[in-house]
């Protein structure tokens, strides 16, 4: 079974900039595309960015206005998304999750998801 474990989240205030980190372990060959999303409460969810893990095709969603990052490290079998120019809208759980299916790439229904990690913009 692939798990995705996310780390880096916390308090920060506008303007500020963080990077979120997604470990992955347990089966990630079978894994092709991974990505990013977040649900604020009451919201649904948004996808946010994925890549395929070989870093040949990546795509962030329009609504990020280039605020926004998407990479990886192989070597150490991990993703992140760094955030700049933080905004309080942006308060959500941040999730990555993983998929066997390129057409992921931009988004929908993931096969395999992590505990999502808290990030909050005070203003």
């Amino acid at each position: 079974q692939v798990q995705l474990v996310e780390s880096g989240g916390g308090l920060v205030q506008a303007g500020d900039s963080l990077r979120l980190s997604c470990a992955v372990s347990g089966g990630s060959f079978s894994i092709y595309v991974m990505g990013w999303f977040r649900q604020a409460p009451g919201k649904e969810r948004e996808f946010l960015a994925g890549m395929t893990l070989n870093g040949r095709s990546t795509y962030h969603a329009d609504s990020m206005q280039g605020r926004f990052t998407i990479s990886r490290d192989n070597a150490k079998n991990t993703l992140y998304l760094q955030m700049n120019s933080l905004k309080p809208e942006d308060t959500a759980v941040y999730y990555c999750a993983a998929d066997r299916r390129i057409s992921r790439l931009r988004g929908g229904s993931y096969d395999y998801w992590g505990q999502g990690t808290q990030v909050t913009v005070s203003s």
